[in-house]
């Protein structure tokens, strides 16, 4: 295990490394939550998921959901690195004609089942997912990811209430708790805490983790898949703009892209192998 820990941390790596830099091309984008999924989506596509870069709409593979679309640069770098499409086609970021837009497209990307953006519609997709894989005897799992500011949306909690309802245990969420969100604090704007103890009373399973930490993230999600007739949730402590001095817990790397020079910091301060 410890080998495979090894070799998903030096991944993280390079797809922190490929955030910055394809959001300095397009000069825009969310760096901020996307730096601080990098560990989460890491572990689940080169440890977890079962996935085909060669066959991406296979009927048996898992399902993955990114309900917080605006940090569509980790989901796009996972799916380069895991083989879905051309590495360069990261430099495509934002720009016109590109398949890569700034949220998630189903129709144009490899490897995305589900577009995103609206805030709140992700996990609720990822709910119609896995109750369709109970009514049809399929033995595939659903995995999204949430942003902590994503939870002020009233349809999460319809979502979750459905998904409890309907004890979908082949799903499991991810709540990228960073603590901030555009506008700043989210306890601030409109708090979500305690977002355990309310996963709990909607009858969800819930783990907390530290978010950054691989050996917790691959126990929480063994523990979610041996859990029967209830969804987890797996919420993970995470640094908004993990990886990089001058962006992380700083609310205005939330949507801001870095120049060269800061580029250059960045890519520089987040070491490993290209």
């Amino acid at each position: 295990m410890s080998n495979k820990v090894e070799e998903l941390r030096q991944i993280t790596k390079t797809i922190r490394k490929d955030i910055i830099t394809m959001l300095t091309e397009s000069a825009s984008g969310h760096p901020g939550g996307s730096l601080s999924a990098a560990d989460i989506l890491t572990t689940l596509y080169f440890k977890e998921m079962n996935v085909d870069p060669k066959n991406p709409r296979k009927e048996d593979r898992d399902r993955f959901v990114l309900s917080k679309g605006h940090a569509a640069p980790v989901l796009y770098s996972v799916l380069a690195r895991k083989g879905f499409f051309p590495v360069e086609e990261l430099k495509g970021l934002r720009k016109l004609g590109s398949m890569l837009q700034g949220h998630p497209n189903m129709n144009d990307v490899p490897g995305v089942d589900m577009s995103t953006g609206s805030l709140g519609q992700g996990i609720s997709a990822a709910v119609g997912m896995a109750l369709a894989g109970k009514l049809d005897n399929k033995e595939y799992r659903v995995y999204t990811l949430l942003g902590d500011g994503e939870l002020e949306e009233g349809q999460v909690w319809e979502a979750s209430m459905s998904a409890a309802h309907y004890k979908l245990d082949n799903l499991t969420a991810f709540i990228d708790y960073n603590g901030l969100q555009i506008d700043g604090d989210i306890e601030k704007v409109m708090n979500p805490a305690p977002i355990d103890e309310k996963f709990l009373a909607f009858g969800w399973n819930v783990i907390n983790i530290d978010g950054h930490d691989i050996e917790e993230i691959i126990s929480a999600i063994d523990t979610a898949r041996n859990t029967k007739g209830k969804p987890t949730v797996i919420v993970c402590k995470t640094v908004k703009g993990k990886g990089v001095s001058f962006m992380e817990n700083e609310a205005g790397w939330h949507g801001t892209a870095p120049n060269k020079e800061q580029c250059e910091q960045a890519l520089n301060e987040i070491g490993g192998e290209n």
